[in-house]
């Protein structure tokens, strides 16, 4: 099996303990020719969501890698670990929903295995650090050109956890969609794709609140709000010099209505 040089990492561990560098430093013994990309480590704590779309919007912007994620609310219960083998790369991670959105971004899943093979994992495995303990080694294993099938049974790509689908509406005029994550600056990004705005025209109302269609900030007036397509692709709402997600009281998961004005 082809070699990657590089192996991108993306956790909810923070940086305030030594969880990432524990991962890094796993990988550094086992393949220390391979690079390492931090996709992010602040994802909030066991939000398996953000961290999905995180990886998801980043996989296709990086070299081919072998892509280790772990947001694993149930670690050391029966949730599997889990390894796929895509167009674009190598997935590594818990089998939480957390893997397919990505998968899907690289070209879908051509084959899977459940981690099952313990002379791949570190010697005494935790049951609350299998990021250290099972998915770095896994990955630092895979990145060196070991053969997938090696790590466990395979396994049927549609057995894949996934998470719901969120809610997208259009309609004559408006458009409900989820809120699939919020970014650090507030900004508000939808489940719908920016083809959903089409139609609305250049003024619209965000859950009753007025917004103009723009393509930057800067288009609106200070503390206004700005109706835009994202840098991955999506509807997403931001307030010049504010936070979209304050003024409007959304989190994740909540449906906002965007409608022509």
């Amino acid at each position: 099996m082809a070699a990657y040089d590089w192996i991108s990492f993306t956790t909810d561990y923070g940086l305030s303990d030594g969880f990432v560098a524990s991962c890094h430093g796993v990988i550094a013994r086992l393949a220390p020719a391979v690079r390492v990309i931090d996709v992010s480590h602040g994802v909030a704590p066991g939000d398996v969501a953000r961290g999905a779309a995180v990886l998801a919007q980043t996989v296709p912007h990086l070299p081919p890698a072998v892509h280790v994620a772990v947001v694993d609310p149930g670690v050391g219960t029966a949730r599997r670990g889990v390894a796929a083998r895509t167009p674009g790369g190598l997935l590594v991670g818990p089998d939480n929903g957390l893997l397919p959105w990505a998968a899907d971004a690289l070209g879908g899943v051509e084959a899977l295995v459940e981690l099952a093979n313990p002379d791949w994992f570190l010697t005494d495995v935790s049951r609350t650090f299998h990021g250290r303990d099972i998915f770095a080694p896994v990955a630092a294993r895979l990145a060196r050109g070991a053969d997938l099938a090696d790590a466990g049974p395979g396994a049927d790509p549609a057995s894949l956890v996934r998470l719901p689908e969120p809610v997208v509406a259009v309609g004559d005029g408006w458009l409900e969609a989820e809120v699939l994550t919020i970014d650090r600056f507030g900004n508000v990004q939808l489940a719908a794709t920016g083809q959903a705005l089409d139609g609305l025209g250049a003024n619209m109302r965000v859950g009753g609140v007025r917004a103009i269609r723009g393509t930057t900030f800067a288009e609106a007036k200070p503390g206004g709000l700005v109706v835009y397509v994202d840098s991955a692709g999506r509807a997403a709402v931001a307030v010049n010099g504010g936070r979209a997600a304050v003024v409007l009281s959304v989190v994740p998961g909540d449906v906002v209505r965007i409608a022509a004005s």
